[in-house]
């Protein structure tokens, strides 16, 4: 490794170069904190998309918790609120979380490798996973963050001047971000930048395709394969996010899937197995599938780590059932944060952690035998 390799690897690599917080969001004219319309409002608001008036309220269609909101209430997600007879979001412009990460860290194995992405995050989450990893900004409200005032038009001018080839709506859920995300990614598209969206894919059909529109790669979180366990674990349901996959394979965005294996509540091989053959069956065995390694935290702390050969197996089960490239994350130095082709089994890409260290790709193929490898290339 090169020294200027090693630094990169230092910033980046390690975990991704932060551009830190800031205070709440103050009004530059004057240095005081600024309401929108009300005290329980910010100015960062905009009139939210997908939502419809009904006699019991304002009725949220952005995603499957379907939330019905009356005056001055807010939804699950904690950043729509319903204010004389319209919907908000909050979240608009005032991102709690802003770095630059390397393309692999979201992770995107097959999009791009090696280029860098300005990461953006907006408090809030319509699921209530028991082992979100991120709690601190997608369990709460913008309300409670300190957040960036930054409007769509300075984080593509941000973007530009990090030198960065993407923008990622990441970290919390940009589902609840929405109307942000999309603003932004309209304009980003236009200064050829690339849009990419890691996300629990709980959304509903026509703000998902609209939204596809301006994506360039998705990596979602398929949580399990198991309803009940999607309910308990994640306060959500599967069908929906099955659903999101299709979608995004029809609309032809780049797509990488997540797979965190809890011990206890989603390592059940048998499980995994059908996740898998669902996942062929619907044309899907060319998406990069990444079992990811559980440490504990938030509110599974009891729950011990996942042991590697769990996720030994679970690699195991999925290339049997016809998957191509299958990754394991959060094991430094394993083989398997390696791409092998899957024509000649040849390595083509090594990683060191977030790094690439060695490509034997030739314009989107194998170098070895000339098999073309599922993926983004250039």
């Amino acid at each position: 490794m090169t020294k200027r390799e090693f630094i990169w690897h230092c910033l980046i690599g390690a975990g991704g170069l932060f551009l830190g917080f800031c205070s709440k969001p103050t009004d530059t004219a004057n240095g005081k904190s600024v309401r929108a319309f009300s005290d329980d409002l910010w100015k960062w608001s905009k009139e939210a998309m997908f939502y419809s008036v009904t006699a019991r309220g304002l009725l949220c269609k952005k995603c499957p918790n379907n939330c019905v909101l009356q005056e001055g209430q807010t939804g699950l997600c904690r950043n729509r609120v319903a204010y004389k007879g319209k919907m908000y979001s909050i979240a608009y412009g005032n991102p709690c979380a802003v770095h630059i990460d390397p393309i692999e860290k979201k992770p995107f194995f097959h999009f791009l490798p090696g280029i860098k992405s300005y990461s953006v995050a907006a408090a809030g989450c319509n699921f209530a996973c028991l082992n979100c990893q991120n709690w601190q900004i997608a369990q709460v409200s913008p309300r409670e963050t300190e957040n960036y005032d930054l409007m769509p038009e300075a984080a593509v001018e941000q973007c530009l001047t990090y030198q960065c080839e993407s923008i990622a709506y990441t970290y919390s859920e940009p589902i609840t971000f929405y109307e942000y995300a999309y603003d932004t990614a309209k304009l980003a598209r236009a200064r050829n930048i690339k849009n990419v969206w890691k996300s629990n894919g709980y959304i509903h059909e026509e703000p998902l395709r609209l939204l596809c529109k301006q994506l360039d790669a998705a990596n979602i979180d398929l949580k399990g394969y198991d309803d009940d366990t999607y309910l308990r674990l994640n306060g959500g349901r599967l069908q929906p996010v099955l659903q999101a996959l299709k979608i995004f394979k029809e609309e032809k965005v780049w797509l990488e899937i997540t797979n965190l294996v809890i011990p206890g509540w989603t390592d059940d091989l048998a499980q995994i197995k059908n996740m898998c053959r669902w996942l062929a069956d619907n044309g899907l065995s060319d998406a990069p599938l990444h079992f990811t390694r559980f440490t504990p935290m938030h509110k599974l702390t009891q729950v011990p780590a996942t042991p590697v050969s769990t996720l030994e197996k679970a690699r195991e089960t999925a290339m049997k059932e016809g998957l191509k490239y299958v990754y394991l994350g959060n094991v430094p130095g394993h083989a398997s944060e390696n791409t092998y082709c899957h024509q000649c089994g040849k390595m083509i890409l090594q990683r060191r952690g977030f790094v690439i260290v060695r490509n034997a790709m030739n314009k989107g193929k194998c170098s070895f035998c000339g098999a073309v490898i599922p993926g983004v290339w250039s």
